[in-house]
């Protein structure tokens, strides 16, 4: 109990809720062709073809030992790929030593140096590449007052917060004015409230200097609010690719799915497919599932039946219609503040998961324990993968 559910957004999300600025799909910025990288017998990365276009938030999202993060470092050039090619910016990168490339890495670390003070720490990599004074002084300044440090330049990382010494890391990463950033779990050691309000100042600063980020993180909620477009990894096959939108709303697999928020997979058999419609048998649930759309599959065939807890209405009356809809008993209630999450046990055995806002303050009115309840759905909230 407790866990939050993910939210489908229309593309990048901003603070003031603008629209997300489009991205133009004719400007290819990173081309990974037929890429695999094997460490032994491990397949780390299978055959992974990929695009990234310019100025956008791309997100590699997937759980533990996916390849997300060793195909961040074969972009970065710290791993070569066994086989397959990279483009970055029309140059094949084979032969492209990690300090020549137009690109920067953020760690999830931050590696900042602690004897040194913030400006020292932005200023680094301008230094090594022996810039002018006036010039390293002038974009160190600039940088860290776009992150909004500059009152803070002066002090060593052990007297910032995890947000500003997180900001410190973005600022030294993007002073050297990388074409491409490359971030490795960049909010992984942040609270939550924090890293929530990070994620906006980090699309912000994304936008302003059109810099193209490609972000690696395992965490769903936080790949939603960043990305333009997320890949989903899976044993080191992208999986899916899409705009947040299209991987909550329309999964390809049981695994994207499930991966990506919460929802409640039903096991049945396709019994009537009109060009319209879908009649899908469902043991679990005692009755049909109606589906507003066609998909295609022979009669007879096996199938799951996705439904998201937030599509799924709740009631202590009995709805009308014979289909789409479950009888059981609450068992659980979780109170998130924003909404509850009700746990019902249907008829069947099955646990049903179900969510609702709380938009009104009044107890009495909410559905309570123990209580015998109705669970009904639209038809087009199901979604029909295959087994």
């Amino acid at each position: 109990m407790g866990e939050k559910q993910g939210h489908a957004q229309q593309g990048q999300a901003h603070a003031d809720g603008s629209p997300p600025r489009p991205v133009d799909k004719t400007n290819e910025y990173i081309r990974i062709e037929s890429v695999t990288k094997r460490f032994g017998d491990f397949v780390a990365v299978d055959n992974v073809t990929l695009s990234v276009f310019k100025g956008e938030i791309f997100c590699l999202l997937g759980g533990s030992g996916c390849g997300k993060t060793t195909l961040l470092r074969m972009l970065a050039g710290f791993e070569a790929p066994t086989s397959g090619r990279i483009f970055i910016d029309g140059q094949d990168m084979a032969d492209t030593l990690p300090y020549e490339r137009p690109v920067n890495m953020m760690f999830q670390s931050y590696a900042l140096f602690p004897h040194m003070s913030v400006e020292k720490n932005v200023a680094f990599g301008l230094e090594q590449e022996k810039l002018p004074r006036k010039e390293i002084d002038q974009r160190v300044a600039e940088m860290l007052d776009t992150v909004k440090l500059g009152d803070f330049a002066r002090r060593k990382p052990h007297q910032l917060s995890g947000g500003q010494r997180q900001r410190v890391a973005l600022a030294r990463a993007l002073v050297k004015k990388p074409k491409l950033l490359l971030l490795d779990e960049p909010l992984g050691a942040l609270d939550k409230k924090l890293r929530e309000a990070t994620q906006f100042e980090l699309i912000n600063l994304q936008e302003k200097l059109g810099v193209t980020f490609v972000v690696v993180t395992h965490d769903q909620e936080e790949a939603m609010t960043l990305a333009s477009r997320i890949g989903v990894m899976d044993r080191g096959e992208i999986v899916q690719v899409g705009t947040p939108t299209e991987i909550y709303e329309y999964p390809s697999s049981k695994f994207v799915a499930d991966f990506i928020g919460s929802v409640n997979m039903f096991e049945g058999r396709l019994i009537e497919d009109e060009p319209n419609f879908v009649r899908i048998e469902a043991p679990e649930l005692s009755c049909t599932i109606y589906v507003d759309h066609g998909i295609s599959a022979p009669p007879g065939a096996a199938v799951w039946a996705a439904i998201r807890p937030e599509k799924i209405e709740i009631s202590r009356e009995e709805p009308a219609g014979k289909e789409n809809r479950a009888r059981g008993v609450v068992r659980d209630i979780a109170y998130m503040g924003d909404m509850s999450i009700y746990l019902v046990r249907i008829d069947s055995g099955k646990t049903v998961r179900v969510t609702l806002p709380n938009s009104v303050r009044q107890l009495s009115e909410r559905i309570s324990w123990d209580e015998t309840v109705w669970l009904s759905w639209d038809s087009s909230s199901p979604v029909i993968l295959p087994q």
